[in-house]
């Protein structure tokens, strides 16, 4: 593709020809049941640390992406939420990677729409990474970076003038500032990876698109281009496309099968002003491990977790106008579990991000829309582990998003009883 010649609002005509499109509408329960990470022929190195991990089979999305990535195809994933997107592309680079003592270009970019996500998904490169050592000094071959608006962008020019990493984890505006000022050379990448791709490509976050497009532009032309999420409408489809060369096309549980197994849905009709109350009352009743409370804006964040906190429950708040050091800070008191069990947050925390002790998310705001929805609730019940989920509906807004996800999603929702078998959403008694 001629990028000079896309503009952002040209009406391109996108074909599938030359797309290989994988669409998986079973589990294949067979094939997976069977199925190990030995048998991706992965390095000894990430086999080990998979092994250290606790991961002994690939799910569904890793057994049929990793094979497809590790032949050098480009990717654009679609699979419902925790199931393991994020550790495909990390372990296909990791794998694919030249482990080098000390890094002379970098070959992986990753680019992603939050802090918190990019702070994640570095973890998950660190904690795969951990055999790829020298043998004289222990030290690790392979080297990451986060690059995040919020930080003094001092620090990053500093870092990256003394020493090279091989796999820069950004948000899109950080990353086309060093990029521009040629701090950042991206000259001789070889992967570049989009998370959570509809949030930096979709109709609503044209600077972030157009950032993205800037960036890709000054990248080389060979180069393998991989994109996940667990919702993507036809046109950012589309969108996503462009970046690609006969892209390997894989949909996991397409559309009305984006559904979350194991995770137990109730919907509640109550007033605005008993909403609080309500809250109370089902925390006070229900056990969990640790809790996701979404509301639409960052105040009515501030102001529950305040009223959380004075009733005594371990309650921290995240948003987008906390500053960087407070918004790492509290994501990593709920990573940790032990400070905090409970999280208030906006939609900023319902995408992507990965809490495995999370097993109830009370939407006390309905979300704008289905898909939202989706990920909201997707933070529970994650990689097939039980879960519940509560929506408050309070308008009727509310009740009309409420019948479309009903219809979209196909479940049932129904009204939260009195109480509720535990064995529902708690994996073990």
């Amino acid at each position: 593709m001629n990028w000079d010649e896309w503009n952002d609002d040209d009406d391109i005509d996108i074909t599938n020809e030359g797309t290989d499109v994988a669409v998986d509408e079973h589990t294949h329960v067979a094939d997976i049941h069977h199925a190990s990470f030995k048998s991706l022929a992965l390095k000894p190195e990430l086999l080990r640390a998979l092994d250290d991990n606790g991961f002994e089979q690939p799910s569904e999305v890793q057994h049929q992406c990793i094979p497809a990535a590790l032949l050098g195809n480009d990717i654009l994933c679609q699979a419902k939420s925790g199931m393991g997107k994020t550790a495909v592309f990390v372990l296909s680079v990791l794998h694919l990677l030249e482990p080098e003592e000390k890094p002379r270009h970098i070959r992986c970019l990753v680019l992603c729409h939050a802090r918190e996500l990019a702070f994640q998904i570095q973890q998950e490169f660190n904690r795969f990474r951990k055999h790829f050592v020298d043998k004289v000094d222990g030290s690790f071959l392979i080297k990451t970076k986060i690059l995040l608006g919020g930080t003094p962008v001092r620090q990053d020019r500093a870092a990256l003038n003394s020493e090279t990493p091989n796999i820069i984890i950004g948000t899109p505006g950080r990353t086309l500032q060093l990029l521009n000022e040629g701090v950042l050379n991206l000259d001789y990448l070889k992967f570049f990876v989009i998370d959570e791709c509809d949030k930096l490509l979709g109709p609503e976050s044209a600077d972030m698109r157009h950032d993205v497009q800037r960036i890709f532009y000054k990248t080389p032309h060979n180069k393998q281009v991989m994109m996940f999420s667990a919702t993507l409408a036809e046109d950012v489809r589309d969108i996503c496309k462009r970046f690609m060369q006969s892209p390997r096309e894989i949909i996991i549980d397409e559309g009305k099968k984006l559904r979350l197994h194991g995770l137990v849905q109730y919907y509640l009709q109550l007033t605005e002003k008993e909403k609080t109350a309500k809250l109370l009352e089902i925390l006070d009743q229900i056990d969990f491990n640790q809790v996701f409370v979404f509301v639409s804006k960052f105040n009515r964040a501030t102001t529950l977790n305040g009223i959380l906190v004075d009733e005594g429950f371990p309650s921290i708040c995240l948003h987008g106008q906390l500053n960087q050091t407070e918004r790492l800070e509290n994501y990593k008191k709920f990573k940790g579990g032990n400070e905090a069990r409970i999280m208030v947050a906006t939609n900023l925390a319902g995408r992507g991000m990965d809490f495995k002790s999370v097993n109830v998310v009370i939407n006390y705001d309905m979300p704008v829309d289905e898909d939202t929805y989706l990920h909201r609730v997707g933070r529970a019940g994650r990689f097939g582990t039980k879960g519940l989920a509560i929506s408050f509906i309070s308008s009727p807004e509310d009740e009309k998003l409420l019948e479309e996800i009903r219809k979209k999603f196909v479940v049932d929702l129904p009204v939260l009883p009195d109480t509720i078998d535990k064995s529902l959403y708690m994996s073990s008694l």
